[in-house]
């Protein structure tokens, strides 16, 4: 499969798309004004302890405390079948050194965790461990001993080295490699314990690395053919950290030096614009409409104007079939977590339905996010959940429309109209004017002077005054003042 990563940089964001056989399939977007801060470790401050929700607020230096729960503390992960209590672990004032496992989303916090963990290129290091894991994305069990027997005659014999996982990265790294990530991770552990001694409460003591140097970390395997990046300092920082960490990535960078745009010149754009619309339209004529919320995400599945060629039930069956691969892909472009609520159109034919879950669960294979995909509910439903750490696109490109308040849809003029004349009435109950003159935008005008207009004489004959009626062209439809005259 060609898989190519495109970097565009400016110096207000940085823009990654990854694409496969020219498909984008996934993208990422990194603002330095508003950088995510995953990863990151705080010396945090105990805010407040909640015995009740068996959780804490700790005080990182932003805006809003951030969010610790029991399960995320060390103690407890350590030793599961033992209960803790978070009130006998911690207390109002007490310094303890966090990590950010989850950006702050929407009106909920960052979520913490006293188990520090930093990645490297091949590995992660849990510093607080003593456990060696291997990457579940490795499946053959020789392999997966035979790498923890080479992470294993790398540490010093004797002495506590902490514990790792060991990444899919891993299994075609050299020993020099595997040598260099474990020298990397502990300079990165000790310079944090270090910062831990001497910088103040609420200090960062160690930042993740940015979105370019992510990608060559994190994103980056045997089958990406080149990295494309259209800014030359950007690309010279890439090939430095390529040379002294991920070498075998070093000859695939390339810098992008044409005068058409490197998003516009692959589709890009278009394809940002797409991820942002709610319905997205399917090859054979049926659609999706994706629904984001805060608890969850909805996806339904319609035929639109795709009638197949045999039968109803075979028209259903191949639309479904087709919205399984769009749905893994949106989820991914998009950067969709948490709860997903599939209604795929109703099959009773089970070995349809049977299929389309397989091919579901094969095309979410593909997500480098971790996705668990449950069977069809009573009623026709699948749920999906897929882990979610960073804001999805429409999150960090979009905000709440000040018309409709982030509903999707605004009164009609009717509705407005009826607004008004209670409010008229009420005005009129609390002061006594001379007339009473209404500012609203065309159509609700044109409302009052047409339809409405019976409705307003007789508000106007029964509290005795007159009532005028003024366009201002520049309020939207729910926007409406009463002034006294």
């Amino acid at each position: 499969m060609k898989e190519h990563i495109l970097i565009n940089v400016t110096p207000q964001e940085t823009r990654v798309a990854l694409t496969e056989e020219g498909v984008v399939q996934e993208i990422h977007v990194e603002r330095s004004a508003s950088r995510g801060i995953v990863s990151n470790v705080y010396l945090g401050v105990v805010k407040r302890v909640l015995p009740g929700m068996q959780s804490a607020f700790i005080e990182i230096g932003l805006e809003r405390a951030a969010f610790l729960h029991i399960a995320d503390v060390i103690e407890q992960r350590q030793h599961p079948a033992e209960p803790q209590r978070i009130e006998r672990l911690m207390y109002e004032g007490q310094s303890v050194m966090v990590q950010v496992i989850k950006d702050p989303i929407g009106t909920k916090g960052a979520r913490l965790s006293t188990q520090i963990s930093i990645a490297g290129r091949f590995l992660v290091f849990l510093p607080q461990d003593h456990h060696i894991g291997v990457s579940q994305r490795i499946e053959h069990g020789q392999g997966r001993e035979h790498l923890r027997e080479r992470l294993l005659s790398l540490l010093p014999p004797g002495q506590e080295h902490g514990g790792y996982i060991i990444r899919t990265s891993a299994e075609h790294a050299t020993e020099e490699e595997l040598r260099a990530d474990v020298e990397y991770l502990s300079l990165i552990w000790a310079d944090l314990k270090q910062k831990s001694r001497t910088l103040p409460p609420q200090s960062m003591l160690y930042q993740d690395l940015g979105l370019p140097m992510r990608v060559l970390r994190d994103i980056v395997t045997g089958e990406t053919l080149k990295v494309v990046v259209d800014s030359r300092e950007t690309f010279q920082k890439m090939i430095e950290f390529a040379s002294a960490f991920v070498t075998n990535v070093a000859p695939r960078l390339e810098h992008y030096q044409g005068e058409r745009p490197l998003f516009e010149l692959h589709g890009v754009e278009a394809e940002i614009e797409r991820a942002l619309a709610r319905r997205v339209n399917l090859k054979f004529g049926g659609y999706l409409i994706i629904d984001q919320t805060e608890a969850m995400t909805t996806v339904d599945v319609n035929t639109g104007g795709f009638v197949g060629t045999r039968s109803f039930d075979d028209t259903i069956f191949k639309t479904n079939l087709e919205a399984t691969q769009v749905i893994a892909r949106q989820l991914r472009l998009r950067n969709l977590g948490g709860i997903i609520i599939v209604d795929f159109i109703d099959m009773d034919n089970h070995e349809h339905r049977d299929q389309v879950l397989h091919e579901l669960g094969k095309a979410m294979s593909k997500d480098r996010t971790k996705v668990t995909v449950s069977g069809f509910t009573s009623l026709g439903l699948v749920e999906i959940t897929r882990k979610r750490t960073r804001e999805s696109l429409a999150h960090v490109l979009c905000e709440p429309c000040p018309v409709c308040q982030g509903r999707g849809e605004i009164k009609t003029a009717q509705t407005v109209c009826y607004e008004i004349l209670r409010e008229i009435l009420r005005e009129a109950r609390q002061f006594n004017a001379r007339e009473y003159r209404i500012l609203a935008s065309q159509t609700v005008i044109d409302m009052f002077l047409d339809e409405e207009s019976a409705n307003l004489a007789m508000l106007a004959d029964f509290i005795g005054k007159p009532i005028s009626l003024q366009v201002e062209s520049a309020y939207f439809q729910e926007q409406f003042d009463v002034i006294l005259v």
